[in-house]
């Protein structure tokens, strides 16, 4: 261990659906799993979140008769992109890559299992309301720097990374250890919201 106690690393949703070949593939995303986990050993504190839906869950497009994937509709919460099916909970696709070292994990944050409602954030449902306990968590281990990193870049990695700046923490997003869908300009706006907050990008972004 390298690291301070107080500094934990986040590994985001490095799952099978966002890798080649999976339901949601993220160009790349099984590139970064030798990088994530040479960086654990680094850390006392280290976490996994998994994205975990219900296969009714209403981020999906096959569940909006009539809607295409990536089409965007007006939900309670807000905006919702509708999603390809994905990270069903219980199936091949929602485990985490099998060269992903999982066993040194502290916590694993499974989210998104509320049918109504998506969830990009380690922290919060995207009501921005309902917490996951990610950030208790981590506040009674002490933490007060999370190191971000998985996938996408663009969703899960940026709503987390803004999630925890605006409740204090100190953020470091290692774009080498991350890769994006880019929806469209997806990628350039979390760049620059993230910089925005003074949220720091590390390690040369690899490019699509």
């Amino acid at each position: 261990m390298t690291r301070p106690t107080n500094e934990a690393l986040i590994m985001i949703d490095i799952q099978n659906d966002f890798c080649t070949g999976g339901a949601l593939a993220v160009e790349g995303g099984e590139e970064i799993v030798q990088r994530v986990n040479a960086m654990q050993d680094d850390f006392a504190v280290k976490v996994l979140t998994q994205d975990w839906h219900p296969q009714e869950h209403l981020s999906f497009a096959d569940n909006h008769e009539g809607r295409q994937p990536y089409e965007l509709i007006d939900m309670p919460y807000g905006a919702q992109i509708l999603w390809p099916a994905h990270c069903v909970q219980g199936t091949k696709g929602a485990q985490f890559h099998k060269d992903l070292k999982t066993d040194s994990a502290d916590l694993v944050v499974r989210k998104g299992f509320r049918s109504h409602i998506d969830s990009y954030s380690a922290f919060f449902e995207n009501d921005h309301s309902t917490p996951t306990g990610l950030c208790g968590y981590l506040r009674e281990r002490g933490v007060d720097t999370v190191h971000m990193v998985g996938l996408a870049t663009d969703f899960c990695v940026r709503f987390s990374a803004v999630d925890a700046a605006k409740h204090g923490f100190n953020v470091i997003v290692h774009l080498d250890a991350c890769r994006a869908i880019d929806l469209d300009g997806s990628l350039k706006a979390a760049l620059d919201e993230m910089e925005n907050l003074g949220i720091k990008l590390a390690g040369e972004m690899v490019a699509k």
